[in-house]
């Protein structure tokens, strides 16, 4: 069976968070960035190393202000879809989107370049207990005024949680990512494409261990110039460190989202936590739900990371 050579949307991605519609309002312009994970795997960290590369003389008040999330379910009775285009129609730099969709359903752009985020399955967990305990109760108000939506509020301990998440997914064709969307069929969703040259694989391990190097391939993919200086710059500006001392300008947050506020959405901030919680029951449930659904080659990297670059190519054409 013959591999397909370009990514198409087969499905539609529609509940309390994700609304993949959205995206048929967008029209891409050549050297467009779109910054894709599931969830929790350093999405505002590549972001704002984006926003540095790309956009040096800017600063930016807020992510929001210049880096949205396109497939966000905002309010039924507002919806500022419209003034987000607007927005970004406005920007006259190469503009900056965040997504959370898997590839089949958000529209692939030959000329746009993607940035595609991973980090183990087990650390995600950890990381979205955390931020899902989080949310306010304005928040959890506004994902259940969708009609036909009832998002619940986080269960009482991790163990109901992961109970759910590894097991349980909320759409249909998911297996695992509950009450949320699926981390697995996100990731694996790329990776059949990972051969695009316009698709970039980025590691949160990779992240922590070789800041400076990470930044420098994210910067060859978006054929961006880059000193040493620069680079060695970028990097203290966007340590953990320095994003949570400044959470107000860094959390991509709106007023009221989170109950701790913005320093809360930066976290730890690391790895590894998992193996004081999980049961070697609950480890076994884990890698399961890998085999069920990611391939061997595509579970070792989001193990691990380290893959192979891209060479910058002449897709911005």
């Amino acid at each position: 069976m013959l591999k397909q050579s370009l990514p198409t949307v087969s499905r539609t991605y529609q509940h309390h968070h994700l609304d993949s519609t959205r995206w048929n309002a967008f029209a891409p312009r050549t050297g467009d960035v779109v910054v894709a994970s599931s969830i929790k795997s350093g999405t505002t960290w590549t972001q704002w190393i984006a926003v540095k590369l790309l956009l040096p003389d800017q600063n930016p008040k807020s992510l929001l202000d210049i880096a949205p999330w396109l497939d966000w379910r905002t309010d039924p009775q507002q919806d500022p879809l419209q003034d987000l285009i607007a927005l970004l129609e406005a920007q006259p730099h190469r503009r900056i989107i965040k997504t959370h969709l898997p590839l089949d359903g958000l529209p692939y752009f030959p000329q746009v370049r993607y940035i595609v985020l991973g980090r183990d399955g087990r650390d995600i967990a950890m990381s979205l207990w955390n931020h899902y305990g989080n949310y306010s109760d304005e928040l959890l108000a506004l994902l259940n005024s969708h009609e036909g939506v009832s998002f619940p509020p986080r269960p009482q301990t991790f163990q109901k949680f992961w109970a759910d998440w590894i097991s349980k997914g909320w759409f249909d064709w998911e297996q695992d990512g509950y009450p949320f969307w699926s981390h697995f069929h996100f990731i694996q969703s790329w990776w059949e494409f990972k051969h695009l040259p316009n698709i970039l694989f980025v590691h949160f391990t990779d992240l922590l261990a070789d800041l400076t190097g990470e930044i420098q391939r994210i910067a060859d993919h978006l054929e961006v110039s880059l000193s040493a200086t620069r680079r060695t710059e970028i990097a203290e500006e966007v340590t953990f460190e320095n994003m949570k001392k400044d959470a107000k300008k860094y959390a991509p947050l709106f007023e009221g989202e989170f109950k701790g506020g913005p320093e809360a959405f930066f976290h730890k901030g690391s790895n590894g936590r998992w193996k004081d919680v999980l049961t070697e029951q609950e480890i076994a449930q884990y890698k399961y739900a890998v085999a069920r659904t990611l391939s061997p080659e595509c579970a070792a990297w989001l193990e691990h990371g380290k893959v192979a670059s891209h060479s910058p190519s002449s897709v911005l054409v």
